[in-house]
């Protein structure tokens, strides 16, 4: 912190109860709190690129929520990241409901103005069409990215119904914009039908390489980690993550399920096992509370924001 401030961190569990006070991200200050930071947690409510069944936009409110219960210690990584960084939760970025076109700009210019200050930025969604406008904001600043993207669909499909901002289409339009590292970037986590094998090798047209949930099974964690962290090299990493990256039965609020995902333990293991690349940003998108239960599938996009601020934190000033 500038100055030698000590940073401010979550509310005291032992003050004020949990289920208490403002459902901040892992209740954590806000903007307007803290004279700086370094990392911002920002929800991003827009889900009129869906395909299938609506409701991301109340995503970032229910992850706040479920985020309650994180602690200030990562034991897995041994680190207090809230010491290491400012965090703060910069609230949501406004956008029409009603023009994915529109909604990607604003959120682009929203995604900007948060990162002029030099920090970082992860969102949470909304459904995936946001990767799009802060891939373009985070790429203006450092550059062409690598992307690794957890995720059940490649999400490079070139339009839903003529329509070229969707869920389904943020990746292509990344590539097409130059804001995407060729061979840098990497799938993760697919399955489930196709429309064609052509989607397949449009993809790696593209110069993504794509690994499956059965390659996850055949090869273990522990080996995916190290082809993903070898495909990335030193490359500014931006990581984006659909929860239905997951089965279902680790999240089922989401749009568009499939049979056959990571585990939620299997999802946070790669996650942290991405260090030491050069991660700079990310996004967890298409959480949709009104098909969850029991918070299942909040609860678990909490813990995979909170694996990426530590990854941010411990490399701040990088």
């Amino acid at each position: 912190m500038a100055g030698g401030e000590a940073p401010v961190g979550p509310a005291d569990a032992a003050a004020v109860p949990r289920f208490a006070g403002l459902a901040t991200f892992a209740r954590l200050p806000t903007v307007a709190e803290v004279p700086r930071w370094d990392i911002a947690v920002v929800g991003v409510p827009f889900d009129g690129g869906t395909s299938y069944r609506p409701g991301a936009r109340f995503g970032p409110a229910a992850v706040r929520q479920s985020s309650r219960l994180l602690r200030p210690y990562h034991p897995a990584l041994d680190t207090l990241p809230f010491e290491l960084a400012q965090v703060v939760d910069a609230g949501d970025i406004a956008c029409t409901p009603f023009s994915a076109e529109e909604a990607v700009g604003q959120i682009e210019a929203a995604a900007d103005a948060l990162l002029a200050g030099g920090g970082r930025l992860l969102a949470v969604g909304g459904d995936h069409t946001i990767a799009l406008p802060l891939l373009r904001a985070t790429a203006r600043r450092h550059g062409p990215l690598a992307l690794v993207h957890f995720d059940a669909h490649l999400d490079t499909w070139d339009t839903y119904f003529g329509q070229r901002f969707t869920h389904g289409t943020p990746f292509r339009r990344a590539w097409e914009e130059g804001l995407l590292r060729r061979d840098r970037s990497v799938h993760v986590g697919l399955r489930g039908p196709l429309y064609s094998d052509a989607d397949l090798s449009d993809d790696t047209g593209m110069g993504f390489a794509q690994i499956t949930t059965d390659d996850v099974d055949t090869l273990g964690v522990a080996t995916v980690v190290d082809q993903v962290r070898e495909r990335v090299g030193d490359a500014p990493v931006y990581v984006s993550v659909d929860i239905d990256v997951l089965d279902p039965a680790h999240a089922p609020g989401t749009g568009t399920p499939e049979a056959g995902g990571l585990t939620s333990r299997e999802l946070l293991a790669m996650v942290r096992g991405l260090e030491p690349a050069a991660v700079v940003g990310g996004d967890v998108v298409e959480v949709s509370p009104a098909y969850d239960h029991a918070e299942i599938t909040a609860v678990a996009a909490a813990h995979v924001l909170y694996d990426l601020i530590t990854l941010l934190a411990r490399r701040r000033g990088v």
